[in-house]
């Protein structure tokens, strides 16, 4: 069950799509921007910064909406489809024979919806958590918003009857707010259908391929940027042969930092592509990228992006300051390595450019046995080991 979604979905799967009202705080910000009021606020934002040339991730523009979100997104910009959501989950449950709820989020907005639906059926509920709720690495609001929004989803969360997120330490953090629910560790996954299995064409450059967004302050290249530098310098590495590639929403201060670096040219964002096109780029190139989270608090968070990169069976490099999840991972599947220090991504992108020159393709030596383990099959074999062990 979801709000409106881009493109229809699926055939093979049953999907009750709901209406969404936006709040009335969030028409009036429509309006005053002069938006379409039937598009998502936050993309019709992110396209006028754009015609404006504006780059900044802290202009006085993202500062209004931050301010404006405080206040209007509580408890996320989803709430606008709750009542709806509530409606249609009802009429399905009393029309088909369910045996359990299971809500995921972002948005939060689904685990209100799935309590309202739990206390009224009184079937056993499963709350999923890709991303914390107040605990989130990346919250975005105030400390005082945070104390206001912790005793929602402790009375929210209070009706679930277990609790599911991505990681050991993150279930750590979760089981410390929430001690009397029993909470499970199931990791991210890809979709088998999208798995590389007949290998792509690779590119002629040495390319370095990055997807998705880019959180400034959380996530930098930096490092790369440097040891990149430092090869062509040194005459280890050609200019000529080296691109790196950025694929998601534009961001000003990459282009500054691959300036300093002397990497003008060699450094590209080519903006936000459809999934497909996304997908496609990750199995035509040479080296993944992944940038981890550069607090050490973060020790739980996975991206979604490296279970896609699994599926590209292409090599990773994440990179980042200190040993995490992705490290383990990473170990485990053979899939990539990480650096820590600006002497070991040397090390990495020596061997993989000197593969490069010498045959064409930087090597790919995933365990696929153990890849297989992160696949959307095996996830749903744990949702139900964690379903047959709840008892009402």
């Amino acid at each position: 069950m979801t709000a409106a979604l881009p493109s229809r979905p699926d055939p093979q799967f049953e999907v009750r799509e709901t209406q969404h009202r936006d709040s009335p705080a969030l028409g009036w910000g429509k309006r005053l921007f002069k938006l379409d009021p039937e598009q998502n606020l936050m993309a019709q934002i992110a396209q006028l910064k754009k015609k404006l040339r504006i780059k900044s991730e802290r202009s006085p523009l993202d500062l209004l909406l931050a301010s404006i979100g405080e206040i209007t997104a509580y408890p996320d910009p989803q709430k606008g489809w709750r009542a709806y959501a509530v409606e249609a989950g009802a009429d399905i449950l009393r029309q088909q024979d369910i045996k359990a709820i299971i809500s995921t989020s972002p948005p939060v907005t689904s685990h209100i919806i799935a309590k309202r639906l739990r206390d009224e059926f009184k079937i056993p509920w499963v709350a999923d958590f890709r991303d914390l709720w107040t605990q989130n690495y990346y919250y975005p609001y105030s400390p005082l918003r945070r104390i206001i929004e912790r005793r929602l989803e402790l009375k929210t969360l209070s009706a679930a009857d277990a609790l599911v997120t991505v990681s050991q330490p993150a279930v750590d953090d979760l089981h410390s707010l929430h001690r009397q629910k029993p909470v499970h560790s199931i990791p991210n996954g890809f979709d088998p259908a999208e798995v590389n299995t007949t290998p792509a064409k690779l590119t002629d450059k040495f390319t370095i391929t990055y997807t998705g967004n880019l959180y400034p302050g959380k996530q930098s290249p930096e490092p790369l940027f440097a040891a990149l530098r430092d090869l062509i310098t040194e005459e280890s590495m050609d200019a000529s042969d080296i691109e790196v590639r950025f694929y998601g929403p534009e961001a000003g201060w990459i282009d500054k930092q691959a300036e300093r670096y002397g990497l003008t040219g060699i450094v590209r964002q080519f903006g936000v592509v459809p999934r497909e096109i996304a997908l496609n780029k990750q199995r035509e190139s040479q080296l993944l990228l992944l940038l981890k989270w550069n607090d050490p608090k973060q020790r739980g968070a996975y991206s979604a992006k490296i279970f896609e990169y699994l599926a590209a069976r292409r090599p990773i490099l994440a990179v980042g300051d200190f040993h995490d999840v992705v490290d383990k991972l990473l170990d485990e599947t053979k899939a990539g390595v990480s650096g820590q220090t600006g002497e070991e991504i040397k090390a990495v992108l020596l061997r993989l450019y000197q593969e490069y020159k010498s045959t064409g393709a930087a090597s790919y030596s995933g365990d696929e046995a153990e890849i297989n383990k992160y696949s959307h099959r095996e996830m749903a074999k744990k949702f139900v080991s964690i379903l047959d062990s709840i008892r009402l």
